[in-house]
């Protein structure tokens, strides 16, 4: 990932990823698993990976997240990122 601010989304959202490690309080699962989704969307793009199995919990529900997020484009979840992190304490 470029540290380099080309972009207003791409900024925040590096700010973002800063703000996230010194968090006081730990966020629920589902806010969780949102980050989880809208990181993977912002760096990697549409889910392309194999569909886990239904009894590894974990990563099913962190794919189907990612899933979910098909067609947003790297910008806009960035942005969605950064507007998530800003509402944690």
């Amino acid at each position: 990932m470029t540290t380099l601010a080309s972009t207003p989304a791409q900024a925040a959202f590096d700010a973002a990823l800063q703000r996230v490690k010194t968090l006081t309080e730990r966020p629920d699962n589902a806010t969780l698993l949102q980050l989880y989704a809208l990181y993977k969307q912002a760096t990697e793009g549409d889910n392309t990976s194999p569909k886990p199995s239904l009894t590894d919990l974990v990563a099913r529900a962190k794919w189907d997240a990612w899933s979910k997020l098909k067609g947003v484009s790297r910008e806009e979840a960035m942005q969605r990122y950064a507007d998530l992190v800003a509402t944690l304490d």
